[in-house]
């Protein structure tokens, strides 16, 4: 796919640049973001070229992921970056992201989240949009929940990063959470028997 740019309220979702690579290293100094993501720790500017000039464009040129840096309308500052990977199973991609250290707390992730999501359902098609972060990664997940995705539950050893597996959150945001067709017919299960046969109420 061709890379694109997305615009919302307060950003621009665009792909990355060379021209980011000085920011993106300065960002991912961050301990925060090199403990709870499976960016390299220590993160060198090597590391910040390889993903800027290569990685990122890669994914765009053979349509397994999609990489935007997310940045400020007004002055261009670089507050953030979000990815949706394809996952196996057809029309099931996954969304990940990381925020600036000055950038947070205004809600410029949350925002970049809902404008991929509406993306995704409407032009790639997704059915399913999923979340997943280490166990004890609250601010991650409160962005998840403000963007609308729901809870599924906690995976064992769900993670691998730098080669240590860790229990994972899980969450998934559908199109009908946002109002939007799916590109197949959705039909939710029934809930599980209760103890006396009926559906459990608790569940």
């Amino acid at each position: 796919m061709e890379p694109i740019t997305l615009t919302t309220e307060r950003l621009l979702l665009r792909p990355f640049s060379p021209q980011d690579t000085h920011r993106v290293h300065a960002a991912c100094q961050d301990p925060d973001i090199q403990r709870w993501t499976v960016v390299p720790s220590p993160y060198r500017l090597t590391d910040a070229e390889l993903f800027t000039t290569k990685l990122s464009p890669a994914g765009w040129q053979d349509d397994s992921a999609y990489g935007f840096a997310l940045t400020l309308r007004e002055t261009g500052a670089l507050v953030g970056a979000l990815g949706i990977d394809r996952r196996s199973l057809p029309g099931t991609y996954e969304v990940g992201y990381w925020s600036a250290k000055e950038h947070r707390g205004r809600g410029y992730v949350t925002e970049a989240v809902l404008g991929s999501a509406h993306w995704a359902f409407s032009v790639l098609g997704a059915d399913r949009l999923e979340w997943r972060a280490e166990t004890g990664n609250v601010a991650s997940r409160a962005v998840a929940l403000r963007a609308g995705f729901r809870l599924e539950g906690e995976q064992r050893s769900g993670l691998l990063n730098k080669g240590v597996r860790r229990d994972a959150w899980t969450a998934a945001l559908l199109p009908s959470d946002l109002g939007l067709a799916g590109a197949h017919p959705y039909v939710p299960g029934r809930r599980a028997p209760g103890p006396g046969g009926s559906p459990d109420p608790g569940r």
